[in-house]
């Protein structure tokens, strides 16, 4: 057998298969905006984002710090931190005039008594140069295309906590305009536009939540809580207004079952309630329906000035990242994916609609040619919870502000996201369902198998509880696509008290599955088989010399080798000794349990465990690998071990040890995607001649991305 070893160039599966390549985004670099804190261990957040005017510096709005960010962009491919200004107050919005960042400036002592400023700052002495007091809690800001002015939106918010959180709370919310003279807001040239009394929603007090201007200086706000739309002069004068409207949604799934996708309900009459809005031309605007007291449609919409609706994604924008594997399902009862934020811009003459996906961490790229029929051309991952973007049209360039920090948690921080319109194939997706013939809802892929004809098996983990699934996958497409997802039964009944880590063949036409425990859930660890229907056969429980040592980190893969199933234990049990698990041999024909011991590498941060075990060509493979992700990554690894070792002894006594190899190093995969290095690399299929695939968990887009690496690492 020909062993490919450490450094052997990856042949990760995200170029161009045609000769002509489509136009493309596609992310080059992503930057963690904790680099621009003299406290790296401080919350940071980019939220609103905006560009210099020559396009080489990114400026971001960060609330938990109280600044707006710096970003060097000369070269897009390695941002450069450029560091923080103090805005004195929360910044909520920021856009930037050539060299000047205008911010809005939340300094609000409280909901009853709100204010703020907008504030003007010159990004090469970062000194503060102008300061509008506005007189209420700005959201967000938009500056007329031809520089003359700015418009600001008042939202003055409501207390969410206050009685049932619903409107009537006071003060209401305004508009204002600023003047723009020689790039700077001149105070003085204020204009406050009243709102009040438009919507049907809470008439006597509006929250304008988000505003943008088109070339001929019309102004639209969209009232978020108000379900209503207004669109205006800077001078005031109300052009025309009109509710947002609803949605009947079908095909969805609006009920948090604590994990199974379900997509069979119905909302009828769903409010839009729109938070962002953008020209798409001078008569026509779009709305990114993300719902707030009492709505949220999933989807996105385009109207006429005039009020006449044109265009309605209804369900289609979820689909679409539902087959990507990025539906949030824990949002099911609010408002699923949660389309907030949006960009417009023209790339090389073709106008393009970027939808942004809250809870998805997704961005939706339409083709809006045709206003009344977008065209959906991709879908880019970004960060944890994309909440603003840019279009730099001059430099090829799109970005995306990610505001989710879960340093409290341990998880990935606050990034900005850099894409360039390419000549190339899309590099995201690398695994989906679209194509199925039903809609098929995944994630949190775990253990996986090769089967015949370029087929890998795969299982999901306990995210899915309620609907533990086998899915086929056909990697000899491009990217790979989940053509079926069997449900694992019990009785004829989703089998429940699962969580399924790993998968192979039985040899005819079923699989053995390994289930990772949890005692103090009442999830037994074991060894399942399940027939071709997808079936319990066989239930199979642990022997009493492993449970009286048992942890929660269990069996993490399993494989066959001469009727002998071995399953890896993913963390040391109480028996084992320090940096050392088991691999755990069950005999099917005679019942009896032995194991070896698995020297694996001693954690500097956090810990390394085994997440697959696979059997081939007289070897075995196992994936070791750290809980760190980003740049605290540092062991993402397969290793080999030769067959000849793996002759199981007793339970209960000494283990042989057995001896690993080091094959092939993920890390350098896990980056190409310009994104973040994931932590849980947790499936590996190595098919008869070797080529080998691998994928990661994406943790039910919990706390997560959603974000899946699904690739060929080569031939082993």
């Amino acid at each position: 057998m020909s062993l490919k070893l450490l450094g052997m160039t990856s042949v990760i599966a995200i170029t161009a298969t045609g000769a002509a390549a489509e136009m493309n985004f596609n992310r080059i670099s992503s930057f963690a905006t904790f680099t621009n804190n003299q406290d790296a261990s401080a919350e940071s957040s980019a939220e609103i984002i905006s560009a210099s005017g020559d396009g080489m510096t990114l400026v971001y709005s960060d609330s938990p710090l109280g600044v707006i960010g710096l970003i060097d962009i000369t070269d897009p491919t390695a941002p450069v931190a450029k560091g923080n200004i103090d805005v004195g107050g929360e910044p909520t919005a920021v856009s930037v005039l050539g060299n000047i960042a205008m911010t809005g400036v939340n300094t609000s002592e409280s909901y009853t008594a709100p204010s703020g400023m907008l504030k003007a700052f010159d990004l090469t002495t970062m000194e503060e140069i102008a300061a509008c007091d506005l007189g209420g809690q700005p959201d967000s800001t938009a500056i007329a295309p031809d520089g003359s002015f700015i418009a600001v939106a008042i939202e003055n918010e409501r207390d969410e906590d206050l009685g049932e959180g619903g409107l009537g709370q006071m003060p209401g919310g305004y508009v204002v305009t600023i003047g723009i003279e020689s790039g700077i807001p001149a105070c003085g040239a204020m204009v406050q536009i009243d709102v009040n009394g438009l919507a049907d929603i809470g008439p006597n007090d509006p929250e304008p939540e988000f505003v943008d201007v088109n070339a001929a200086g019309e102004i639209v706000v969209t009232m978020q809580e108000n379900n209503h739309i207004v669109i205006m002069t800077r001078t005031g004068e109300i052009l025309n207004h009109f509710s947002a409207g609803s949605v009947d949604l079908t095909e969805i799934d609006a009920t948090d079952e604590r994990g199974a996708l379900l997509f069979t309900e119905t909302q009828e009459g769903q409010l839009r309630e729109p938070d962002g809005v953008q020209w798409i031309d001078n008569d026509h605007f779009a709305i990114a329906n993300e719902g707030d007291m009492d709505g949220g449609a999933r989807g996105w919409t385009i109207f006429n000035k005039d009020g006449t609706e044109i265009f309605e994604a209804g369900n289609s924008f979820e689909h679409s990242i539902v087959q990507l594997g990025h539906y949030p399902d824990t949002r099911s009862d609010a408002k699923g994916a949660e389309p907030e934020g949006m960009e417009f811009a023209i790339f090389n003459g073709t106008p393009y609609a970027f939808i942004l996906a809250e809870r998805a961490s997704v961005v939706g790229v339409y083709d809006v040619t045709d206003p009344t029929s977008p065209i959906l051309s991709q879908m880019l991952p970004s960060g944890i919870a994309p909440e603003g973007a840019i279009a730099i049209t001059s430099r090829g360039l799109f970005v995306t502000a990610n505001e989710a920090d879960l340093i409290e948690d341990g998880g990935i921080r606050s990034h900005v996201m850099i894409y360039e319109y390419q000549d190339a194939t899309a590099a995201y997706p690398q695994l989906t369902s679209a194509g199925a013939d039903e809609l098929i809802g995944w994630g949190a892929i775990s253990g996986m198998v090769a089967g015949e004809d370029g087929i890998v098996y795969a299982v999901n983990d306990s995210f899915y509880g309620y609907q533990p699934t086998i899915f086929t996958i056909d990697t000899t497409v491009s990217p790979a696509q989940i053509t079926k997802a069997l449900p694992v039964t019990r009785g004829g009944y989703a089998a429940q008290k699962l969580d399924l880590e790993g998968i192979t063949l039985d040899g005819d036409g079923g699989f053995w599955l390994a289930s990772e425990g949890r005692t103090d859930r009442m999830i037994p660890h074991g060894i399942y088989h399940i027939n071709k229907n997808g079936e319990i056969e066989e239930e199979i429980s642990l022997p009493a010399e492993l449970l009286a040592v048992e942890n929660r980190f269990g069996f993490e893969g399993i494989t066959l080798i001469d009727g002998t199933l071995w399953m890896a234990v993913q963390r040391e049990w109480a028996d084992d000794p320090a940096d050392h698990v088991k691999l755990v041999a069950y005999d099917i024909a005679t019942g009896e349990w032995g194991a070896v011991l698995y020297p694996k590498a001693a954690a500097q941060t956090g810990w390394v465990g085994l997440s697959e075990i696979v059997a081939h060509a007289g070897a075995v493979y196992v994936i070791e690998r750290d809980n760190q992700i980003g740049d605290n990554a540092a062991v993402k690894m397969i290793y080999r071990i030769s067959g000849d070792q793996m002759v199981p002894a007793a339970l209960g006594g000494e283990l042989p040890v057995v001896t690993k190899e080091a094959v092939y190093d993920l890390i350098p995969d896990l980056k190409i995607g310009r994104g973040y290095v994931v932590d849980k690399v947790e499936g590996l299929a190595i098919f008869a001649d070797g080529t080998a695939w691998a994928s990661t968990d994406n943790d039910g887009v919990d706390d997560s991305s959603g974000e899946t690496y699904f690739w060929s690492i080569g031939t082993l």
